[in-house]
């Protein structure tokens, strides 16, 4: 079976893009056709999906004309398990029913089957050896995970599948976002002793997708300075939480939603969300250590929004992944 599914994902990856289309609009059409295929889409998931693309305009796996992807596709599965087919997981699929997700539960004290919730293992697409999809606003991007059946993580929920360890939400509710900076400085401090990376107790370089670089006179960001060189998903195996969820470190950093009161929690079925917040770090940080992105580190107020305003952040390095709560 496995057999079957590496050479099912080769015919997906290797799909000849459609007559009179931009080298944009032909790498995304090969993507929605890997999320029809691989995530068993229906024809009206698809078209909602194609629609919050075409509306961004940006959304995708970066500016085909500029990015100079350190890996190719084909080498990620060169390298991955069973060429990226040995990545799936029969016990995970049936505890959270959706393919490449991993349980989030605590180890410590209970079974994967107790866990009250899921997460990708993959940033978006969801699917092994391929481009992270990036200039997604976070709107967008809980847009995306409600049409997949999922919905944006909360904060503590990328931290805990980081960490090895789902815990307790932490949040400081009724600070209101003009302290979101304050509040992460204080839950930074408070949680140090406890630092750890997805793979380990310190810092390593060469572990996950890290040793990209930006483009050349690439500063703030850009659609037409700044390609999103980022590696295929999966490209390294070892870049693993004790969960199983892959790429938390490098390759694109992530939306995700921080609750400033309980009624904010997406992990509490709220569709109304918090602010955003930035998780991980993107495919420079062995060159250049821009900021910490230890497991439970929380970031400052940067790019702050609503998550569902109209017109939060996007950037050539930002991408997402979902979660799914379980019934």
């Amino acid at each position: 079976m496995k057999r079957i599914a590496a050479l099912l994902l080769v015919a997906l990856w290797s799909a000849p893009p459609g007559h009179g289309q931009s080298a944009f609009e032909q790498q995304n059409a090969q993507m929605f056709q890997q999320l029809k295929q691989v995530h068993n889409l229906s024809a009206a998931q698809l078209r909602k999906i194609k629609a919050i693309f075409a509306k961004s305009g940006f959304a995708g796996q970066g500016n085909p004309s500029l990015a100079r992807h350190p890996m190719s596709e084909k080498e990620c599965r060169a390298r991955a398990p069973n060429g990226g087919a040995g990545y799936g997981n029969r016990s995970f699929e049936r505890i959270c029913g959706a393919k490449y997700m991993a349980p989030l539960y605590d180890p410590r004290s209970e079974r994967p089957q107790d866990a009250p919730a899921c997460i990708d293992q993959f940033e978006f697409p969801n699917i092994p050896c391929t481009y992270p999809v990036v200039w997604v606003r976070a709107r967008e991007a809980a847009e995306i995970c409600t049409v997949m059946g999922k919905r944006l993580c909360d904060a503590h929920e990328w931290e805990g599948a980081c960490a090895g360890a789902l815990e307790q939400p932490n949040y400081r509710f009724g600070i209101g976002a003009g302290s979101v900076s304050g509040m992460a400085k204080a839950f930074n401090r408070e949680n140090a002793a406890m630092k750890n990376w997805a793979y380990g107790a310190a810092y390593q370089k060469g572990i996950c997708a890290a040793a990209s670089q930006k483009s050349p006179g690439c500063s703030g960001g850009g659609w037409n300075r700044c390609g999103s060189n980022t590696y295929p998903t999966g490209a390294f195996p070892r870049c693993r939480s004790g969960l199983g969820v892959y790429d938390q470190h490098g390759n694109a950093a992530e939306h995700m939603n921080l609750p400033l009161t309980p009624d904010q929690m997406a992990s509490n079925g709220s569709t109304r969300l918090g602010v955003t917040e930035m998780k991980g770090s993107w495919f420079i940080f062995d060159r250049y250590y821009a900021h910490q992105d230890w497991c439970r580190w929380r970031a400052p107020y940067w790019h702050g929004s609503r998550v569902m305003a109209a017109n939060s952040h996007s950037n050539y390095h930002l991408g997402f992944r979902c979660c799914k709560s379980r019934d």
